[in-house]
């Protein structure tokens, strides 16, 4: 323990830790299954999605914390491409090659 460590944090780090081995381990004592909630199974089918939009939305339309001011911008024509690509195919690989070739070209090609 260095000088700039306090008690109070380790304190909070052990008590984090013993938290989360409690909450993951939680599952494994009882020896009998533990089923879900119809409920629950049915909201954690749209966790991959919820979270990819929350990742992906931002990145789109923001730059560096701010909403985007302009409309060009290559990023909206790329992920406006993807989309229509996604919807007309439903393929993945289409949609990122769609979104690509329309954004590749107008920030190397424009600058935007």
């Amino acid at each position: 323990m260095t000088a700039a460590t306090d008690p109070w944090t380790v304190a909070i780090i052990v008590g984090l830790a013993g938290v989360t081995v409690v909450a993951r381990g939680f599952f494994f004592i009882s020896s009998r299954p533990w089923p879900l909630p119809r409920w629950a199974e049915r909201g954690l089918q749209y966790a991959p999605i919820a979270a990819l939009s929350a990742v992906v939305v931002p990145e789109i339309i923001t730059t560096q914390g701010q909403f985007i001011a302009t409309w060009q911008d290559a990023r909206l024509f790329g992920a406006t491409a993807g989309a229509a690509a996604f919807f007309w195919r439903r393929d993945v690989l289409a949609t990122i090659a769609a979104g690509m070739a329309v954004y590749l070209p107008l920030h190397l090609g424009l600058g935007w």
